[in-house]
């Protein structure tokens, strides 16, 4: 009987015992002399490529003179122990089918060492690179891990819509959505535009995020997370903004701001300590290639608890520090990654959780303190990025929260669903924001956002 397809994945971690094995992939490289041919092949599934040995006389010379990097091929052979160094096993080529080849004056890859400015260019084949097969089979394994961490704790996934008529964070750069003919916008009499005759009836955009939906379902089912695309018009060209993004947001009924860091904690050492078991070559490869202490940086959220500290003393500590900032600091600004860092990296040398912001400079929704300056708010702060999470327990009484809606002049017409939350069956309950790509950012040690998602939107960007 023919052998079906075996990945290379599996190939590596079988036994050379001689068996016919049927293989396919891209070329990576192909090298040799007259009687030998060495064609490093990869299928996606594994950083590794597996070694396939030629014997030229046995193939056709057109064929072999057709195979160059980045050409795809199907191969049937016997599946060997390696006589070569770095493999264990290798494949001694029987037949060869050439699917499709890779003209090398033209393929953009056909040489090693391109910039990764270079490769956001051409983000539709920057995939079949090895950073970029490793960064996306990380983001594969994050996700998954994502979903397996709240299952197992008995949360409900909730589709919370990308269309909304809200603006969860106040944040007011967002993308509209309209059914309208922008050459022909129907006006009303004061000469607004006229959005009773839009698709919805009303002004509408892509959401910034899940959040105030979600508080809906955790009012219900108790316990329930998002996860899915976020979206923001800031015209932001830096290595950490992006115009269309992930966001997890969990939000959890009848539970305090204790409980709430409790979750976020164990979260993260769940999600990195899976990426460093099911992961471990692909990270080794960034490790070796981009970020010679990305491993000890991983290491070092997971073996440490982490600090739990008031903003008001982290404020003291980096007033006090001696320290010299780009950013200043006082009481009642919000923390730049300098300040987040340096309590992380060089005061605690441990991960922190800062907590009672001033209510200033947080969200409308942020349960306040009895104190009438602060707020139960939370920010998760990591080495080399800052904050990785931000979150907060929720404001429970209807009374408080009118009065902060009406203090920062937000139309009560326009969250008067989010309200009834308070006025039936009101709870105590708590949660937070992680922003997937700045994860996936941690965990692979890349330093552009724009390199962690397989394709980038940003201003001007919308090209694949």
């Amino acid at each position: 009987m023919e052998p079906r397809r075996t990945k290379i994945k599996d190939l590596l971690s079988s036994a050379g015992d001689g068996r016919s094995v049927l293989c396919k992939g891209w070329v990576r490289t192909k090298r040799g002399n007259k009687n030998v041919a060495f064609i490093a092949l990869n299928d996606g599934s594994t950083i590794n490529n597996i070694q396939v040995v030629v014997d030229t006389a046995s193939f056709d010379e057109n064929l072999l003179k057709s195979i160059t990097t980045g050409s795809s091929l199907a191969v049937r052979g016997a599946l060997v122990v390696s006589q070569g160094s770095g493999q264990g096993v290798e494949i001694q080529a029987s037949e060869i089918e050439l699917y499709g080849t890779a003209d090398p004056e033209t393929y953009p890859l056909q040489k090693k060492g391109h910039t990764l400015e270079f490769l956001r260019e051409i983000a539709h084949l920057r995939p079949r690179t090895n950073t970029f097969g490793a960064v996306l089979r990380i983001r594969h394994a994050l996700a998954f891990a994502i979903h397996n961490y709240f299952n197992n704790k008995g949360f409900v996934y909730l589709h919370t819509p990308l269309i909304t008529g809200s603006d969860a964070e106040g944040a007011g750069a967002m993308f509209q959505v309209t059914t309208l003919d922008l050459n022909d916008v129907p006006k009303t009499q004061e000469g607004k535009v006229d959005y009773s005759r839009d698709f919805f009836g009303k002004s509408c955009n892509l959401t910034v995020s899940g959040q105030l939906e979600g508080e809906l379902g955790a009012t219900a089912l108790s316990e329930i997370y998002t996860f899915g695309p976020t979206f923001r018009a800031e015209n932001s060209n830096t290595p950490r903004h992006l115009a269309e993004f992930w966001m997890i947001e969990p939000e959890m009924a009848f539970y305090d701001l204790d409980d709430n860091m409790d979750l976020a904690e164990d979260f993260l050492k769940y999600l990195i300590s899976y990426a460093l078991e099911h992961c471990a070559d692909d990270i080794a490869f960034l490790n070796k290639m981009y970020d010679n202490e990305l491993i000890d940086r991983l290491r070092f959220v997971v073996d440490n608890d982490f600090v739990r500290l008031d903003y008001t003393e982290g404020i003291k500590i980096l007033m006090e520090s001696g320290h010299k900032f780009e950013f200043p600091v006082s009481w009642g600004l919000d923390l730049q990654s300098e300040h987040e860092r340096y309590l992380v990296e060089q005061h605690f040398k441990k991960p922190v959780i800062l907590t009672g912001y001033p209510k200033e400079i947080k969200a409308f929704y942020m349960k306040q303190n009895d104190d009438g300056k602060t707020v139960r708010a939370m920010d998760v702060l990591f080495p080399k990025i800052g904050e990785i999470i931000g979150g907060s327990q929720r404001e429970e009484s209807l009374e408080k929260l009118s009065a902060r809606i009406a203090e920062l002049g937000i139309p009560e017409k326009d969250v008067w669903w989010y309200l009834d939350t308070r006025r039936f069956g009101s709870v105590p309950h708590s949660g937070f924001g992680l922003g997937f790509e700045r994860l996936v950012l941690f965990v692979t040690g890349m330093s552009n956002i724009r390199d962690v998602i397989p394709f980038p939107r940003t201003p001007k960007n919308a090209e694949f």
